[in-house]
C-alpha cells in the first residue's frame, strides 16, 4: 500500500512504517490486557525518502516488513491510522 506522504531525508534516509498490531494473546492462549501489551517492533514500510544529503538511496523499499528498535521513530496519526517515521539506521533487519 503506497502512502500519500513522502519523508524528507536530510542527513539520513527516512522511512515511514505502519507498525504491526500488538500481540493480543500469549502462545499459551492467555489474553494480554491493553496496559500490558508491548510496543510492536515490527512493521511494514509504506514510504521511503528519495535519497539522503549524500545522494545515497534507501536500502529498504515500500512493502518490506522490517524489525526496528522498540522506541525508534516518532509516532504520528494520518487518515485514521498510526505510523512511525524513522531514520533508516533505526531499522535492524528486513524480514524475508
Amino acid at each position: 500500500m503506497a502512502l500519500n506522504l513522502k519523508p524528507i531525508a536530510g542527513s539520513s534516509n527516512r522511512v515511514i512504517v505502519e507498525p504491526a498490531a500488538a500481540e493480543e494473546k500469549t502462545a499459551s492462549g492467555l489474553y494480554i490486557p491493553d496496559t500490558a501489551k508491548e510496543k510492536p517492533s515490527k512493521g511494514t514500510v509504506v514510504s521511503v525518502s528519495e535519497e539522503d544529503a549524500d545522494g545515497k538511496k534507501a536500502s529498504v523499499k515500500v512493502g518490506d516488513v522490517v524489525i526496528y528498535g522498540k522506541y525508534g521513530g516518532t509516532e504520528f496519526p494520518y487518515e485514521g491510522k498510526d505510523y512511525l517515521i524513522m531514520r533508516e539506521t533505526d531499522i535492524y533487519a528486513v524480514v524475508s
